[in-house]
């Protein structure tokens, strides 16, 4: 008896134990965390693993079968807490094609890069690309894509610009709020990176930053503040490099009272990959918001429960830390367990990716040359060594590995129009021959320089006059394709990536020179996904497209709009200027120290201008707003595009409807074939106590497709808060009483109608923060 009961009373204490362990659901959060050890709850605020290089790391105990992706949140299998993958992007999903012990791929498709989607100006259409990435990234098992990427192209030089948006807070918060929109709609999460004021990726992680507490709010911030406020993204990641003295990282000011008290942001912030660094403690970052360390170390747990013992961490930031895990990890698809099928549908989202690569291609140049008439043109030279190898994505953690890339050659196969066999084999093999060079020769440093980072760039060749004749009598056109490529890790070289190189130079001269000589037209593709110097050469080709880097079916999406399949309607989201020097950020950007004056200041141990901080002088002067305020000449000027078509713009109308401003306008089609065109609304804010540029993006709208005759009316609503600027010494938005008057056109430069409003004076206080801690030589008007 006596030994029954004590079996009795065993079995009764572990049924109060095993009740006593809450397991994670939607509604039991706060009994979870209470449940919760502090070892626990440090373990969950540091990343499980890194599998970006392969399978079989370990993630709380569990094989991670999501073999390249670039990590996760740790298991907790004693309350039912899920490990959660995490994939970069954005240009779709990143993991490896291929796994050990299966002839099974894995590939993802590859879709337009960022500056190309954003040049599409159709939120609509982004939103439809977002939800085939978010398809994708849960049917691999993934839970969040680490994207859409949405810092400002402050410089042309800028090696990640091809992941980025635009130079306007506006259009990039607009075009990444309906990317994170189409993502999360499928149930999978996004991080909107990186947060903040990452401009250039010399010295990237250490650089300081150094911007004034107005540009920060109305440039480098605004575009993530729309985005939090319009889409809600999951989880934000906080950028390498220190802003104004502090890591973003680690910095309060940033994460809790703009982004959580000033936006209200309720989902979680995790770092950008560097796990432990030189003069950051963890203990710092989860103090400053920091929710989740990636890709994560077990020292870094330690010293979150340490400092919580030593009472250098209060509980209270780790418990509000592990809330916020927790409400995201339950709308993961890794918590709901969801099926992934590792079988994404590749036919349809293909369709997608050539839809929306032939939207943002911007036709830059057209002297009718474009487009080919049916059966004009049959047979085309192809130049240029990216007509065969053609570019579908930048390099770094933002590359995608696709099944397929659509080069030029197979594109124009797949339009009916041949190529040239000779110049074929000339590129081909010259392309195998760089491919195996290139690798020999690639210093082990740069682990960016390889197939497995993205596709690789290799010089361009020359070609003599006369074998450039020879091909003049066969075909009845040329095509030059000129790329770039760029991408994590370091930024561009004005002379070999901004500037054309001098075969490519010749290449342009020689041909157009051939063919023109013969009545027969020279189109030039530009296959980058940033800016290049064109005005030197622009006047030598019969059309330019730049076609940036369009994903997986570039080559069909380009030949889509040579043949007059799809009329362009692609707008460019930053300025090009004649000269990388003509942006006044450019003489702070890195690189413009010569190697001697760098290698003494090495030597004497001082800080390097451009490499251990950056002062950002030009203040709110960034692409158009330096341009069109003070009347520089420029290649393109931001918004810039051209059509098949002609458009009209008429009836203008603007009113305030409470703190709402609509306005409208009727875009008319007066060409002959149908086509879609962007309003874009710029408003010129009356002379107050606040300096401002002569005019601002505030807000845009594309048509629907429009017939020869069709009209539409498109009404665009702006809220007051929009049309505010930082006032610094009030800590504050200040709308200031006036007339402002609101300009509607297709490009900066090109107003077509205007509509003034008279506003009373709005405000909106802020906290305080992100003060600069050294003096900045500020441009003025």
């Amino acid at each position: 008896m006596k030994r029954l009961l004590t079996i009795g009373l065993l079995t009764a204490t572990f049924a109060m134990t095993t009740n006593a362990q809450p397991k994670l659901s939607e509604n039991n959060i706060d009994e979870v965390l209470k449940a919760m050890t502090l070892e626990e709850k440090a373990k969950l605020l540091v990343g499980g693993a890194n599998n970006f290089f392969g399978a079989g790391a370990v993630v709380g105990g569990e094989a991670d079968l999501v073999a390249g992706a670039a990590g996760t949140s740790p298991a907790i299998p004693r309350l039912g807490i899920p490990a959660t993958v995490l994939t970069d992007g954005p240009a779709g999903v990143r993991i490896d094609p291929t796994r050990k012990g299966t002839d099974k791929t894995y590939y993802a498709t590859a879709f337009p890069i960022g500056s190309c989607l954003a040049s599409t100006w159709n939120t609509e259409l982004v939103s439809k690309v977002g939800e085939a990435i978010g398809n994708e990234t849960k049917e691999y098992r993934c839970d969040v894509i680490l994207g859409p990427g949405m810092n400002l192209h402050r410089n042309p030089l800028c090696g990640r610009n091809f992941e980025y948006y635009s130079e306007d807070p506006l259009l990039t918060g607009k075009i990444a709020a309906a990317y994170i929109q189409g993502v999360q709609s499928q149930g999978a999460g996004v991080s909107a990176k990186h947060f903040a004021v990452n401009s250039q990726e010399t010295d990237r992680t250490a650089v300081d930053e150094r911007v004034s507490q107005r540009a920060a709010r109305e440039l480098y911030l605004r575009g993530f503040e729309i985005a939090v406020r319009e889409s809600d993204p999951w989880t934000v990641m906080a950028s390498y490099n220190q802003v104004n003295g502090e890591y973003s990282m680690g910095n309060h000011d940033l994460l809790t009272k703009i982004l959580r008290d000033d936006w209200g942001y309720k989902g979680i912030v995790m770092t950008d990959w560097i796990g432990i660094r030189e003069g950051l403690e963890t203990i710092s970052e989860v103090h400053a918001g920091n929710d989740l360390m990636e890709p994560g170390q077990p020292a870094q747990v330690e010293e979150i429960i340490k400092g919580v013992k030593d009472g250098k961490l209060d509980i209270a930031d780790v418990d509000r830390n592990v809330r916020r895990m927790l409400e995201y990890i339950v709308k993961t698809p890794s918590f709901h367990k969801y099926p992934a099928s590792n079988d994404p549908d590749f036919k349809a989202h293909a369709a997608i990716t050539r839809q929306s690569a032939a939207e943002g291609i911007v036709l830059l140049k057209n002297n009718g040359a474009l487009p080919w008439k049916s059966g004009a043109i049959k047979t085309v030279a192809l130049f240029g060594e990216n007509s065969y190898d053609f570019l579908s994505g930048g390099t770094g953690s933002g590359c995608v590995h696709p099944p397929y890339v659509v080069d030029m050659l197979q594109g124009l196969e797949n339009a009916g129009i041949k190529s040239s066999a000779t110049l074929t084999e000339i590129y081909r093999k010259y392309i195998d021959y760089a491919r195996i060079k290139f690798q020999a020769e690639r210093h082990p440093a740069k682990w960016f320089q390889t197939e497995m980072m993205g596709q690789q760039k290799y010089p361009e060749i020359s070609l003599s006059p006369i074998a450039i004749n020879k091909e003049v009598q066969a075909a009845d056109a040329a095509i030059i394709t000129i790329g770039r490529q760029a991408g994590e890790g370091i930024d561009r070289d004005v002379n070999t990536e901004f500037n054309l190189i001098p075969e490519e130079r010749a290449l342009i001269t020689d041909v157009c020179n051939a063919f023109h000589a013969e009545g027969k037209p020279v189109i030039v593709i530009i296959n980058s996904g940033s800016v290049i110097e064109t005005a030197s050469w622009s006047s030598y080709p019969d059309a330019i497209l730049c076609a940036w880097q369009p994903g997986m079916e570039g080559g069909n999406s380009i030949a889509d709009l040579l043949t007059g399949k799809v009329n362009p309607s692609g707008k460019l989201t930053m300025t090009w200027p004649i000269a990388a020097t003509d942006h006044p950020s450019t003489k702070n950007f890195p690189g413009n120290i010569d190697d001697y004056t760098f290698q003494v200041m090495v030597g004497m141990k001082m800080p390097i201008p451009g490499h251990a901080y950056t002062n950002h002088e030009e203040d709110i002067y960034v692409g158009y707003r330096f341009f069109d305020t003070f009347n520089k000449e420029v290649a393109y000027p931001f918004g810039f595009g051209l059509s098949y078509t002609t458009f009209a713009f008429s009836k203008p109308a603007v009113k305030a409807n409470g703190s709402t401003i609509a306005v409208s306008i009727t875009v008319k089609n007066t060409g002959n074939v149908a086509g879609k065109e962007v309003a874009q609304v710029y408003v010129q804010a009356p002379k107050g106590r606040l300096e401002k540029p002569a005019q601002e993006l505030k807000a845009f709208a594309k048509t629907r497709e429009l017939q020869p005759g069709e009209s539409q009316t498109l009404t665009m609503n702006i809220p007051v808060r929009d049309l505010a600027s930082f006032d610094e010494a009030g800590s504050q938005w200040l709308t200031e009483a006036g007339t402002y008057t609101f300009c509607i056109g297709n490009s900066s430069r090109n107003i077509a109608a205007t509509a003034q409003l008279k506003l009373a004076e709005y405000t909106e206080k802020t906290t305080n923060a992100l003060a600069p801690k050294q003096k900045l030589n500020l441009m003025h008007q």
